[in-house]
């Protein structure tokens, strides 16, 4: 597909400075791209590129002042890194929005219902009294149980799984191989111990607006929902236990987990391989480092915390220097005790 400098002005509410004609068919690296290809300059520290860059066309900020004569056609937006991610969005969607229909061989059993421009790869398997919404794309192999809903413009892509009972809202993204709604882990110890299964009978809902990365697990409520809200971003590899609650607009890194009834609140940001216990309330806004240990409720908003067991971020960032210090306050103790003891002697003999 090929689109003039001038068109993807118009995508990008960009203005064009230089050949509006001049057309491109792919995106690259500004350091790397060729003729006839689209890159986008953000960070200043790459700016010299932009001087001997192949680049067909460029997105940059308005406010870049050129040090040089440039080569490749310029569009100038208000914020060079948005416009572009806003483009690539706006390209994939246009590229989605090309499949329709049901290949085979796949299974959608006679209870279901399909809005329109639906596309449903080969060996999906679509079960009883599922809803799916108009707009929606699903890739080869994905299954979906009884009852499941999946709003309109949702993309659910190869391998995925989705359990009985499980809603799905609008304009979702699920990447490969995420399972949705298996069994929380739930298990009663008994006299003699072993552990008897707690049947989990509750759901998963996602709200509208979510991503989840590949070969995330999301467990369905042992009783109600395990609910993941508006906006949530979610990596890959990522742990959501039985009746967890992740509020708008949170994100959480890759192999971070979430254990049972923990309630995270809105605009979190959890780092990579953080692990949070059960039954705790985390506030909004709050900000968890990567590896961290949260053993106790966040209550207070915006609040950043790191270590394991974590706790106040400044707080720790301190004890970690005084650790480090540790060998050169050993010595310095040392000195000042055989000071101390040679005054000692010197007072006695006087």
């Amino acid at each position: 597909m090929q689109f003039s400098a001038a068109q993807v002005a118009m995508l990008i509410n960009g203005s064009v400075e230089g050949d509006g004609s001049v057309t491109v068919g792919s995106f690259g690296k500004i350091e790397e791209a060729q003729k006839g290809q689209l890159a986008f300059l953000a960070n200043p520290k790459y700016e010299d590129y932009l001087y001997s860059t192949c680049a067909s066309v460029v997105i940059v900020n308005n406010t870049l002042e050129l040090r040089q004569p440039v080569q490749s056609t310029l569009i100038r937006v208000a914020d060079a890194y948005t416009a572009f991610a806003s483009l690539l969005h706006k390209y994939q969607e246009i590229m989605t929005q090309q499949l329709s229909g049901i290949q085979e061989p796949s299974y959608v059993a006679l209870t279901a219902s399909m809005g329109e421009n639906v596309f449903l790869g080969a060996f999906a398997y679509v079960s009883e009294n599922v809803k799916i919404g108009n707009n929606v794309k699903i890739f080869p192999g994905v299954f979906l149980g009884n009852n499941v809903q999946v709003g309109d413009n949702t993309i659910i892509h190869a391998g995925v799984k989705i359990y009985h009972d499980c809603k799905v809202g609008a304009n979702v993204t699920i990447h490969a191989g995420t399972v949705i709604g298996s069994d929380g882990f739930g298990f009663a110890p008994q006299a003699d111990g072993t552990y008897q299964k707690v049947p989990q009978i509750g759901n998963v809902v996602i709200e509208d607006y979510v991503e989840i990365g590949a070969n995330t697990t999301i467990d369905r409520a042992t009783i109600g929902s395990t609910m993941i809200r508006t906006g949530a971003k979610l990596d890959n590899l990522i742990q959501i236990a039985h009746n967890a609650e992740i509020g708008k607009n949170t994100v959480i890194a890759a192999q971070a987990g979430v254990s049972g009834s923990t309630k995270i609140g809105s605009h979190v940001q959890i780092g990579g391989q953080a692990g949070i216990v059960g039954h705790l309330q985390i506030a909004d806004g709050s900000r968890i480092n990567a590896q961290s240990g949260v053993t106790k409720s966040i209550k207070t908003k915006n609040t950043a915390v790191t270590g394991t067991p974590a706790f106040d971020y400044t707080s720790s960032l301190r004890s970690q220097a005084m650790t480090r210090n540790l060998p050169d306050m050993e010595k310095r103790i040392a000195e000042l005790e055989k000071l101390v003891q040679q005054l000692i002697e010197e007072r006695v003999n006087i």
